[in-house]
């Protein structure tokens, strides 16, 4: 039995809460799955979205549309102490969308009953759930843009670079995504083709922007900016 209490405890938007917070919410808190998520689970389409709000103990998710020609494009990942969902209070704009495991996933959930009652009490919490909620659909208007605005050079760019800031390790001198990543997987989050990924991920290593491994991108982030704010086409 999983000791759902330690994993409350290391979400980051429920640091501050003292330990008697923890227990109550703790009891309101039914385990979503006791066992972890496969990757690949699709646990959520814009037809059987449930209300509540559901919070990531371990593992990543993928949020993404798909369009009239049946294209996926990522509008969000959400890794450890991230959340999504949807309440009378706080909608985090997940409603009307695909959420996917991009790797093994640990998800438990609360019912927005007993979750509004528990936020009534703790303003400051309060707070810093809209502080994540606007973090959250800051980014997600971001990525739309440079989906809908970008060549599939920049848009690679800008996936590959949010997701280093978000995902990032140290990895000598570059910063290494710390998510398995396919070329097809990156085809799917920008909405282009495999072929048209591996092309550029090509160019961009013989610039010296990013390093590949088996499943694994790391990418020089000051390049990486200078060429999505000056431009760096050939």
């Amino acid at each position: 039995m999983m000791d759902k209490l330690w994993y409350l405890s290391r979400i980051s938007i429920f640091e501050a809460l003292p330990e008697e917070d923890l227990k109550e919410l703790d009891q309101m808190a039914p385990m979503t799955h006791f066992n972890a998520l496969p990757k690949g689970t699709l646990i959520q389409t814009p037809d059987t979205y449930r209300d509540g709000l559901f919070f990531i103990k371990e593992g990543k998710l993928r949020l993404y549309k798909i369009n009239a020609e049946g294209k996926q494009f990522t509008v969000g990942i959400l890794g450890k102490g991230n959340m999504f969902g949807e309440i009378d209070t706080f909608s985090f704009g997940t409603k009307g969308i695909y959420i996917e495991t991009m790797e093994e996933t640990l998800i438990c959930s609360v019912l927005k009953e007993h979750f509004e009652n528990f936020l009534a009490k703790r303003p400051q919490l309060a707070m810093r759930f809209l502080t994540e909620l606007s973090s959250m659909l800051r980014d997600r208007d971001e990525m739309l843009e440079k989906l809908a605005l970008g060549d599939v050079r920049e848009r690679i760019l800008h996936l590959l670079l949010k997701l280093s800031e978000k995902f990032g390790v140290e990895d000598e001198g570059l910063v290494k995504i710390d998510l398995a990543l396919t070329h097809q997987e990156v085809a799917n989050m920008i909405g282009a083709t495999r072929e048209a990924v591996t092309v550029i991920l090509n160019e961009l290593m013989k610039e010296g922007m990013i390093r590949t491994g088996r499943k694994t991108i790391s990418i020089h982030q000051r390049k990486v900016k200078a060429c999505l704010e000056f431009g760096c086409k050939e």
